[in-house]
């Protein structure tokens, strides 16, 4: 059995679970692991994430699966140095964002590119975060296929029906603004309703208080500040036009409460319902 070698730039929940996934559908793959985080190195080393550490991206270069699981921004910066790949290196980002970054990957390096987005994650980060069914029957958004190379598409395919995902392929442009909606909005009103209640509350009321749809709500506002921050301003028209979106349904419901329209405030909760019906 020949083996394949993979490098992850990014150890953290992502790309850990990521490994342990893939561990479970072959015994050929051999992990390579690549962060600057030399804790995160060591627990990945520890934890069996990954079979080696090594500290250049040129070690990398020699895979023939690399994937990039670290933020938005500095996915970009490392598709620069990506340079005199093989022709059948797969390279794959797990970016939340991805017109931006489809856009950045130099010319050179094209066809070796895949820009896919599982839908999944937690509000954890780092080695010790990396959970075994984080990827299982879930989506995975792989965009702009028509730009990579025929063999590099087939390996994503492979590799994420694999591990239990579900595929559904559109335009980086399309992605982006549903994931504004769907997926970066709700983001930014975990971090306000968060603020909101922090500056009105002790933290003895919050603690005796908080019940579960208030920490369902809260829950993903403590995921990374530095990520976030990142896909806020790669995506930045379409999350500020969501966010707008969402104030304009929230002022019907402020000027319901005060004009005490009862019956029409019943009607708008009722529409809201159907959502679950889709889901």
């Amino acid at each position: 059995m020949s083996v394949i070698k993979v490098g992850f730039v990014g150890l953290g929940l992502m790309g850990g679970s990521l490994s342990i996934a893939l561990k479970k559908t072959s015994q050929s793959y051999y992990f390579i692991g690549l962060d600057h985080n030399k804790e995160h190195c060591a627990q990945a080393l520890e934890l069996g994430l990954v079979d080696e550490i090594t500290e250049t991206l040129e070690a990398l270069k020699q895979c023939d699966i690399i994937f990039l699981s670290i933020p938005v921004d500095g996915i970009i910066a490392v598709t620069q140095k990506l340079t005199n790949l093989a022709p059948e290196c797969t390279v794959i980002d797990l970016g939340s964002t991805k017109e931006k970054i489809s856009l950045c990957i130099p010319k050179e390096i094209r066809q070796n590119f895949v820009a896919a987005h599982p839908m999944t994650g937690t509000e954890k980060f780092g080695p010790k975060a990396a959970l075994d069914n984080l990827y299982t029957n879930k989506v995975v958004v792989l965009c702009d296929l028509e730009m990579s190379g025929r063999h590099q598409e087939k390996v994503a395919k492979k590799l994420f029906t694999g591990i239990g995902m579900n595929i559904v392929c559109m335009g980086a442009k399309e992605h982006d603004r549903h994931a504004a909606f769907i997926s970066h909005m709700p983001h930014a009103l975990s971090y306000a309703l968060a603020n909101s209640v922090m500056k009105q509350e002790a933290s003895n009321s919050i603690i005796a208080l908080a019940g579960g749809g208030f920490k369902d709500m809260s829950r993903i506002a403590k995921s990374s500040p530095s990520m976030w921050e990142d896909i806020f301003r790669q995506n930045k028209s379409n999350v500020l036009e969501a966010i707008n979106a969402f104030q304009s349904e929230l002022k019907k419901c402020q000027k319901m409460v005060e004009n005490e329209e009862w019956e029409a405030l019943n009607a708008w909760m009722k529409d809201a319902n159907k959502l679950h019906d889709i889901l």
